[in-house]
């Protein structure tokens, strides 16, 4: 008798580890759908393939709500507005700096913690404003989109700002720059969402 029970016992395990082996391989079909969103939104922004790639793994949070994509948008320019602004902090005591690049530094992180700020306020404002319409909409996005603008124009400033003439070599200069530019591509991309949820 327990060697029947112990047979089933087997099979029952093998179907339940091929199961869960076809379902980790094969994610579920509802988040292609989703993803289709992603990439067709993407497609309206100035830079669509980074658009794509740097939100296609929250496709299941996003779904195919166009209020989520802008604030999943919002997040990730935050995110790393956050991290290139401490990168600058970090540089500012690297070996050999001299006065010029520190003080070019010291401004790229002034601007990017006033960016990190605005894309805050923008994050802040457009996740508690509820489902408001008409002037009260319009109110909140408006200060959104100032917000948004102000923090792509901090990341500007900044990139502008760690010219060649400050640097005796190009090193420090292009490690902050690449993060900086970075941040700015996904502030253009999450202004693009947030002028069409506008």
């Amino acid at each position: 008798m327990a060697k029947p029970l112990f047979t089933f016992f087997l099979l029952f395990s093998f179907i339940l580890s091929i199961l869960s082996i076809t379902i980790a391989y094969h994610p579920p079909k509802h988040s292609k759908p989703n993803q289709n969103f992603i990439k067709s939104s993407c497609r309206a922004t100035r830079y669509s393939s980074l658009c794509y790639h740097s939100l296609k793994g929250y496709a299941s949070k996003i779904g195919q709500s166009r209020r989520q994509l802008t604030l999943t948008a919002l997040a990730v320019s935050l995110s790393r507005a956050r991290s290139a602004a401490r990168f600058a902090s970090q540089m500012k005591r690297a070996r050999g700096i001299n006065r010029k690049e520190l003080a070019a530094v010291k401004d790229c992180i002034d601007n990017m913690s006033d960016g990190v700020d605005q894309l805050n306020r923008s994050f802040q404002e457009l996740a508690t404003m509820g489902h408001t319409n008409g002037e009260d909409f319009m109110w909140h996005m408006s200060n959104v989109q100032t917000w948004v603008s102000a923090a792509l124009t901090d990341a500007s400033t900044c990139a502008d700002g760690l010219s060649d003439r400050h640097y005796k070599s190009g090193n420090l200069k292009g490690a902050i720059q690449r993060r900086v530019n970075n941040v700015a591509q996904l502030t253009s991309n999450a202004l693009a969402f947030v002028n069409r949820f506008v």
